[in-house]
């Protein structure tokens, strides 16, 4: 009798692998590998299926053995991982450093540029105690000093800053915050997308006062804002059309 069940075993276990067709796992943080991480982002290239993980890190998707699974977040490498069987997987994913080491100067070069006076700023002059400009030998020491041109080109020098910053979290919003990206996520298509895209685009100063910017985690947020409001409040008011004189 022993017999006959282990065979019936071993006969019935190649049927069962072959029947799944998903496979499930957690993702925790490298460092701290008793952390789960949520929102994962666990794409099978193979079918393109996409899912999240859980809060407690689990995740479970549409898979064969031969596919090949890609995990993502921000603040966070991308990892991928081939599948030789449909076992329970854990996976660990290492985070993106950002410090800086130690570093030892050993020699420094000075560049002329910086000794060099600005070119925008004007003369200054001299004024002595008794009012008059360089007159007797208090031209040499004491009074005051006035140089009318430097605060200006402060205060151009530090606009053309806030200018570049500006491009720079615009051109971050722009290559994260596509159609393609938000659909994977949320699930919306045509003109529903738009609508949502250009509604919940993540502000500059949210993507600035939060660095590295969570993008998985504002756009699902946002969607679940969205799906609260009524139907006609899904979609930005149409442009008022300007009356010609």
């Amino acid at each position: 009798m022993l017999k006959h069940l282990l065979l019936f075993l071993l006969i019935a276990t190649p049927f069962v692998l072959l029947a799944q067709n998903s496979v499930s796992g957690t993702v925790y943080d490298f460092d701290n590998k008793t952390f789960p991480l949520q929102n994962v982002k666990v794409k099978n290239l193979s079918n393109n299926q996409l899912t999240l993980t859980k809060a407690a890190g689990q995740f479970s998707i549409s898979a064969r053995v031969g596919d090949l699974l890609e995990f993502s977040m921000m603040g966070y490498h991308t990892d991928t991982l081939y599948l030789i069987n449909l076992l329970p997987k854990t996976i660990y994913l290492p985070g993106n450093s950002t410090a800086l080491k130690e570093v030892e100067v050993v020699g420094v070069r000075i560049n002329p540029s910086i000794l060099a006076p600005d070119p925008q700023a004007r003369a200054y002059k001299r004024f002595t105690p008794d009012g008059l400009q360089g007159k007797g030998n208090n031209d040499r020491a004491g009074g005051l000093l006035f140089n009318l041109g430097y605060g200006k080109y402060k205060r151009q020098q530090e606009k053309i800053r806030q200018l570049e910053e500006r491009d720079r979290y615009q051109n971050e919003i722009n290559t994260i915050f596509t159609e393609e990206y938000v659909s994977d996520l949320v699930k919306l298509k045509g003109q529903d997308l738009k609508d949502f895209m250009a509604m919940y685009r993540p502000p500059e100063e949210l993507v600035k006062s939060e660095r590295p910017f969570n993008y998985a985690m504002y756009t699902i947020k946002a969607y679940h804002t969205w799906l609260k409001l009524p139907p006609e409040q899904r979609r930005n008011p149409p442009m008022p059309v300007l009356k010609v004189n």
